[in-house]
Parts: C-alpha cells; structure tokens; sequence
C-alpha cells in the first residue's frame, strides 16, 4: 500500500489534484478499505486534504469523512468553502468537533462553529476544557467578519522589564501559546500595548538586555469590531506580517497575522467578482436548487430592465418599420455602450473596494472616464458610420449611427464611474448594484439616442 502512495502523484502539472490520486481516494472509500485511505491521506498537506474532500463526490465526501473520523487533519476543515465545510460537519460527530476545537486556534476553531445553530455549539463547547471554551465563546460574540473573528486568542505578552533571556526560556515552557507567531506583544499591568518585538530581534539579542530597549514603541492597533476587510486594507497599506487586536478600552484580546489576511483578501475578491456578474457567494459545491435560487433574483432584475429597454424600443416602432436597418444596427449602439459602461465600472468598483479612489480624486477620475467614452466613442463614431454607409448606402443613416454611438459612449463612460461612486456614498455596495444600473442607463440611452434621431433625422 505504502508503494501504492508514493507512485501516484496528488498534483498534477497545472497543479490541481491529479485525476489518478483522486480516483484512487475514490477506489479506496468506495471499497471501505480503511487501511488504503489511511495511506493515501496520512502524509497530505491540509491544503491538499482539503482540496481532495471538495472534489470528492457529495455522497463520497460523507463516507471518507466518516472513515476517517478522528484521524482526519482537522486543520483541512478550515480551507474548506463554507458550503463543503457545512457538509462534513453534518458528519462528524460532536465529540470529534469537539477535539478539533481543542487542536486548533481560535480563529480556525470559531470558523468551524460560526454557522452551527446555537444549541449545537453549546454542546460542541461544553466539551472543551473551560480555558479553551472561554476563548472561543469570546471570539463568537463578536461580529462576523469583523477583526474579532478574525483573530486568534492566543498571544505571546510580556512586561517590558523581562529581559530577552527571560523571554526566550518563558516561549519555551509555556503551554498556551499560539503554534506560529511573529512577534511578541509588550504589556503594562492592565494589558495595554506599549511595544512589539519581532521574533528574529529576539533571536539576535544578548540574553541579558531588556525587553523595553529592544522593543517598537509604535505599532498599528486595530479595533475588535473592525470590518475584516479594512484589516486587509491595512495590512497592505503598512505591509504588515500580524497586528494586535485592542477592545474599546485598548487592551490586547489578541493578534491576526498575514495567512489569515491572505484568506481575507481572496474572499472578498471573489465575492465582489461575484456580485458583479450576480451569482451572489455561490460555490462549485452548491446544490443546483441552491444555485438556481440565488441566481433568480438577478435574473429578474435584469428582465425588469430589459423590458425596460424594448418600451423605449416600442416608442419608435413606425420608424423602425419605414427602415429596417434600424432594426438592424440598433443592438450595435446599445451592446457598445454597455461595454464600454461594464469595463469603466469594473474599474471603478475594484477602485473604490481597495481605497484607491476617494473623494480626494474622484473629480479627476471622473473627468478621465468621460473623456475616455468620448474618444472612444468618436473613434467608433467614424467605424460605424461608415460600416452603416457601405452595407446600407444612406449617407443620413450613417450619420445618425456614428452620433447615437458618440453619445453614448460617453454616457457609458460617465455612468461606469457616477453609478459606483452614488452608490458607495449612499453605502450601498457598488458591486451588487452597479451591474444593473449601468446596464439600464447604456440600453436606454443607446436606442432612444439612435431611434431618436433616426425619427428627426430621416423621417
């Protein structure tokens, strides 16, 4: 079995779990062959492992998680998407949950239990020695994906007159420190921050010298009920590696380091990708029920505005039968515009999401876009109405196409980057309503514009 193990490869050249490794995670559940799974898994990295149960067929997921059952990694449970994470939780017993809890640190542990109801979370924790329990009950009262849920609990404090020896021989005997760490968080009596000392100082120092001469005074302190997304954002304004986590009164109640941010700035990225396109914070694993549901609402949205769209449409429905090559050319000047307007918003929505645009410069971002619309759609201008002029050889309908492109490109321009800003400024998040918007305003204007003048002009 060993030889079986090593021959196969878990990744493949685009580094994806190879098809080989998982149809033989697959052959081993599908046989209840206990000690080959065991074989297969033992070795594998969490990220792997977790990599491996996604992908795992629902009904297989169930049967290798029961088979494993406390010899599973309980570290793999925290790479999971909330919705895979849900279905192997529905397996595990609470007396296993339970020792996960126990092994991991507090910020894995509270993401294990958040979604629980709370009768079940009650049982899980009741469990859990009472050291442990207290430290993740905590973290659960705090808001979700707020800095308090994002940190972990555990911490290396010390008073600023320990010396480095001090220091070094207290990491090494004491048993409720956190299992990675970078640095170590200097106190008073009442547990506010007076200084931080990255680990490697503390490598380099003489044994005998104080803590306080070593230590940084200045540090960048972030609120427990801070939004996790503002945390990502000052991890990367300050290129931070971890910060301490202070109450309202300022005092330490923990730390977030970077891998924990990294996660942060991936879901958030995802979800604004997400409700861009609006599909919400669907994953792979979900059901197609679950799927169909979520997408719905959008969908109807979207019919609303494309019914929208066909009034204007209808109000010029005599022109449109005098000349069909109205009919014809018309979803050209409104397809254009909403591109144009979708590639100025997504530029504006992933702006206002990383704090590049402001009210400092948004006057100059807006006058950018406009004139970006209004160059483009000059030069599209003159494509068209020639494009419209050789296939149609009408000089007026020409002209009408290459002013109603003109328009609204510029329109789009100038709603692909007024919509997001609105929007942010009345706190509505711009990826979730922009789409719509700016969709609605393009179609609109683009046949009204050209139907418009294909009526005064023409006719």
């Amino acid at each position: 079995m060993a030889e079986i193990a090593e021959e196969l490869q878990i990744r493949d050249e685009d580094d994806e779990v190879s098809a080989e490794f998982l149809d033989a995670i697959i052959g081993a559940v599908e046989d209840d062959d206990l000690p080959q799974l065991r074989e297969l898994t033992y070795a594998l990295h969490e990220a792997d492992l977790a990599d491996v149960i996604a992908l795992l067929p629902s009904g297989r997921r169930e049967q290798f998680v029961s088979m494993l059952d406390t010899e599973l990694n309980y570290a793999a449970l925290t790479e999971l998407e909330e919705s895979v994470r849900d279905d192997v939780l529905e397996v595990l017993p609470n007396e296993t949950l339970a020792e996960a809890v126990r092994e991991l640190e507090t910020d894995d542990a509270v993401y294990l239990l958040e979604d629980l109801d709370e009768a079940e979370q009650a049982d899980i924790l009741a469990k859990v020695p009472e050291e442990e329990r207290a430290a993740v009950v905590r973290s659960l009262e705090y808001e979700e994906d707020s800095a308090g849920r994002l940190m972990q609990s555990e911490v290396v404090a010390v008073p600023p007159f320990w010396s480095v020896g001090q220091t070094i021989d207290y990491m090494r005997t004491a048993d409720d420190l956190p299992n990675s760490f970078f640095e170590i968080f200097v106190v008073d009596p009442s547990f506010h921050l007076v200084g931080t000392v990255p680990v490697s100082r503390i490598l380099r120092t003489r044994r005998e010298w104080s803590i306080e001469d070593i230590m940084d005074e200045e540090q960048t302190l972030i609120p427990v009920d801070r939004d996790q997304e503002e945390v990502a954002h000052q991890f990367q304004r300050y290129n931070l590696v971890s910060a301490a986590v202070v109450d309202a009164d300022e005092r330490l109640v923990g730390a977030i380091t970077v891998d924990d941010v990294v996660d942060v700035i991936q879901e958030e990225a995802s979800e604004d990708m997400h409700r861009l396109a609006g599909v919400g914070d669907e994953g792979l694993a979900d059901t197609v029920l679950e799927t169909t549901r979520n997408r719905f609402v959008w969908l109807l949205i979207n019919l609303a505005t494309a019914v929208l769209a066909s009034l204007v449409i209808s109000m010029f429905d005599a022109t449109i039968e005098q000349m069909v090559a109205l009919a014809v050319l018309m979803p050209i000047v409104a397809s254009m515009g909403g591109n144009a307007g979708t590639q100025t918003m997504t530029v504006a929505v992933r702006a206002i999401a990383t704090r590049d645009l402001a009210p400092a410069n948004a006057l100059r971002v807006v006058m950018r876009e406009t004139l970006v619309g209004l160059l483009n759609g000059v030069v599209f201008a003159v494509i068209m109405g020639a494009l419209a002029y050789f296939w149609f050889g009408q000089t007026g309908l020409g002209i009408v196409i290459a002013l109603a492109m003109t328009i609204n490109m510029l329109v789009a321009g100038l709603s692909g980057i007024m919509i997001p800003l609105m929007l942010d400024h009345f706190e509505i998040d711009p990826a979730v309503a922009s789409s719509v918007f700016v969709t609605t305003v393009t179609d609109v204007v683009g046949f009204f514009a050209f139907l418009g003048l294909a009526a005064f002009w023409l006719f």
